[in-house]
């Protein structure tokens, strides 16, 4: 029963910290800005936020029944990412539609500038 009550509170933080839909996070990480930010390991093709944003919207486009661990490893990832960096971040409202800090986040399915 733990387990289950843990998934519930990870399901609702991750659709919590992700405020955009599948849809939004495809559309932005085909853009120029998504894949110039991030930290790119040694020989990798894309960021670690690139990447995390593939699986996010495979995770939204799953149901909740059919989700397993993995998954719910990397919804804590998620939220755990989208709290550190919105703490990190410009706290300059003028600068933030185009600052590398939102292109990040957004990559992660989090866009800081809707409401």
């Amino acid at each position: 029963m733990a387990a289950r009550d843990d998934h519930d509170a990870v399901y609702r933080n991750f659709h919590d910290a992700v405020n955009m839909t599948a849809g939004e996070i495809e559309d932005w990480l085909e853009t120029d800005e998504s894949r110039k930010v991030g930290f790119k390991r040694p020989g990798a093709t894309e960021s670690v936020g690139h990447a995390s944003g593939r699986r996010i919207v495979a995770i939204l486009r799953t149901h909740k029944a059919e989700l397993d661990g993995g998954d719910y490893a990397h919804m804590r990832k998620v939220v755990g990412f989208v709290k550190r960096h919105r703490g990190q971040g410009p706290h300059d409202e003028y600068r933030v539609p185009v600052s590398r800090w939102r292109y990040s986040l957004m990559n992660w399915g989090h866009d800081p500038l809707k409401g």
